[in-house]
């Protein structure tokens, strides 16, 4: 048999070279890989361990609403000046000593009281009114002036006064005249008068309304005044007053 002939030799080497080459890199590439992942970890341990604690944050500074100012500084003005109005009240009342103006009856006459039925009588009585103003400091006004009468608390009669004016410390007297024409009064309330004119005591009421009017300067207040009477007469045609008690009050 004839002997073989030998591989070329140039295509062996080359393959033999392709193939160590390319384990050299395999190799070489392993190490290189190993050593990035261990560089890594400590540098991963060392940043936790060094890592800063969380900063607290400050809250961000945050500016008021300009209407709520304004309304705090109104609000401000307004008790300041309630504060001193209420101040000067006080001062004015207390160096003034404001009084309510006073009704007095001083005099009265029951002139007649008879009847044309049971229950419709008629009467002619007579009163004189004392006004009083007793301030020392304050003038008044008396703008509205009803004077009404009563038989028990059955209206019988009522008159005006004209407003007039009144000084410190002045009185006014006025002569009112109160006739009752046919007046209409239950059964019971007629009998009740017939025995008082034949008792010789009558007892009537009398009741004012006033509007008074006050000036302290600039400033000008207006108020009602009430006032209430209980008179005790004689009986007609020459009853005079025997007894009387007034209150006034707002």
């Amino acid at each position: 048999m004839l002997p073989l002939p030998p591989p070329p030799p140039l295509l062996a080497t080359r393959q033999c070279t392709k193939q160590v080459s390319h384990d050299q890199i395999i190799i070489s590439k392993q190490p290189i890989k190993q050593n990035s992942q261990n560089s890594d970890a400590p540098n991963n341990v060392t940043t936790k361990s060094i890592r800063p604690p969380p900063t607290l944050r400050q809250p961000q500074f945050q500016r008021t609403n300009p209407i709520t100012w304004f309304a705090a500084v109104l609000c401000l003005i307004f008790s300041l000046l309630l504060i001193f109005f209420g101040v000067a009240t006080l001062i004015i009342f207390l160096g003034i000593k404001p009084r309510n103006p006073t009704f007095d009856i001083p005099n009265a006459n029951l002139n007649a009281v008879y009847f044309d039925s049971p229950e419709y009588f008629n009467g002619d009585f007579t009163l004189l009114a004392n006004i009083t103003n007793p301030n020392r400091k304050i003038d008044v006004r008396f703008e509205s002036l009803d004077v009404e009468l009563f038989f028990s608390n059955r209206i019988i009669s009522t008159q005006s006064i004209q407003p007039f004016s009144q000084r410190r410390r002045e009185s006014r007297l006025e002569s009112l005249q109160f006739i009752s024409s046919l007046v209409f009064l239950p059964k019971d309330l007629g009998v009740n008068l017939k025995k008082q004119v034949q008792g010789n005591r009558v007892c009537y009421n009398v009741r004012g309304t006033f509007k008074v009017r006050v000036t302290l300067g600039f400033f000008h207040m207006s108020y009602w005044l009430h006032s209430r009477c209980q008179i005790e007469m004689t009986g007609p045609p020459t009853g005079v007053l025997v007894a009387r008690k007034c209150i006034t009050k707002r």
